[in-house]
């Protein structure tokens, strides 16, 4: 599903849009954030460096709204139609807690940092928030954990550590 909507984005936009603000945007999309990124980059034959810078900023960039305001938004939305659907989110971000409740912030990173489907910046901002985990400490290790993922992602992608081996 990621490939098939990351492709559509790049085929879309290719062209119009210059490839390193595909890559910025593709990353700034929940579910598809920065490991979308770096496929899109893949596709549109960018660089190693600057893949990676693009698409760690680009996952970054909505994280602190995220960690500020998500509180806000979820209490005024629970009082519309959408209340079951911020409930499934909330519980659903939750099921996936349990390393950040044992470990606190290194879970958080770890979290984030291991690029696996369902994790991500997105999903550990949110559950640092339901968490009520301190924004400020969180932030970090969320960046910390992206720039993990964004690592891993792109020495894979880019072929890095087959050439190692």
């Amino acid at each position: 599903m990621t490939d098939g909507l990351v492709t559509m984005i790049v085929d879309n936009f290719s062209g119009s849009l210059p490839k390193e603000l595909i890559v910025f945007i593709v990353s700034m999309i929940p579910i598809l954030e920065l490991r979308g990124s770096i496929l899109a980059a893949g596709f549109l034959k960018m660089e190693f460096l600057s893949t990676f810078i693009i698409a760690v900023l680009g996952n970054m960039l909505p994280i602190p709204f995220i960690l500020l305001f998500i509180d806000k938004i979820f209490a005024w939305l629970k009082k519309t139609r959408l209340k079951n659907l911020v409930e499934r989110l909330e519980n659903k971000a939750l099921s996936k807690s349990d390393q950040i409740t044992k470990y606190g912030r290194w879970g958080l990173f770890l979290f984030v940092g291991i690029p696996l489907p369902g994790t991500g910046a997105w999903t550990g901002a949110l559950i640092a928030s339901l968490l009520r985990m301190k924004k400020r400490e969180s932030l970090p290790f969320i960046f910390l954990g992206v720039v993990a993922a964004g690592l891993i992602m792109s020495l894979l992608s880019f072929g890095i550590i087959k050439q190692v081996i």
